[in-house]
């Protein structure tokens, strides 16, 4: 009987590309940078931002020794997240059938909490503006804890929210949540709809794959 269920956030319960991509494209612009067409960011997130950033540098910028990049890195990030701040919630927008999954889980008392590499505060006011009363525990990136595919995120959440490791299946889009949920000891269903390749995901070989939100439910209540 599943107790828990840890799910990822961008491109799992929320397609939030086109944010993203335009507070990166803004941090961009503003250093005088080329930006990027918004179908070429599914494949530059998922690690959080500063690795958005770095991502989304030039080649010769993306060369620059640690020391530059980091600085360089830290610099857009502030721009970025002014942007973001203010804009997170203008395109994004929750999966056709997420809401009914989690309505089924919390019908059936099962907890539900969010594990994601997005920073904090971002993480919190998406989740509660689109998902208010869903979710027991949100964890973003913050500091001293490792990002996923380190599992100290997910431990974390599971010792809060006493679950044990067989008790609780982790739900992602990404190769990421993939390596996150087998660090954890956790059986992971992949999500086809975000911003992975099919592919790629059925390759890592996932628990379970699926390509529509509310094939969860029986998977996650039986």
């Amino acid at each position: 009987m599943t107790k828990l269920v840890i799910f990822d956030l961008d491109g799992t319960l929320c397609n939030s590309i086109a944010d993203l991509g335009h507070a990166c494209n803004h941090a961009l612009q503003a250093f005088q940078f080329p930006v990027h067409a918004m179908d070429e960011y599914p494949r530059m997130v998922g690690n959080g931002i500063n690795r958005l950033i770095e991502r989304a540098l030039p080649v010769k910028e993306q060369s620059l020794p640690e020391d530059e990049r980091a600085a360089l890195v830290q610099q857009l990030r502030t721009c970025f997240i002014a942007h973001y701040d203010a804009h997170c919630c203008d395109f994004t927008q929750p999966y056709e059938g997420i809401q009914e999954v989690l309505a089924a889980c919390k019908q059936n008392h099962i907890l539900m909490a969010v594990a994601t590499n997005k920073y904090q505060a971002a993480a919190e006011r998406i989740v509660r503006h689109f998902f208010p009363n869903r979710f027991n525990l949100i964890h973003g990136e913050q500091e001293g804890v490792p990002r996923k595919p380190d599992p100290e995120s997910v431990r974390r959440i599971m010792a809060a929210l006493h679950a044990e490791p067989e008790q609780t299946v982790f739900v992602g889009d990404s190769l990421v949540d993939i390596q996150t949920a087998g660090n954890a000891g956790l059986s992971v269903i992949a999500c086809s709809w975000g911003f992975c390749p099919r592919q790629k995901l059925e390759n890592a070989q996932p628990n379970y794959l699926i390509d529509d939100p509310l094939a969860l439910v029986p998977l996650l209540i039986g």
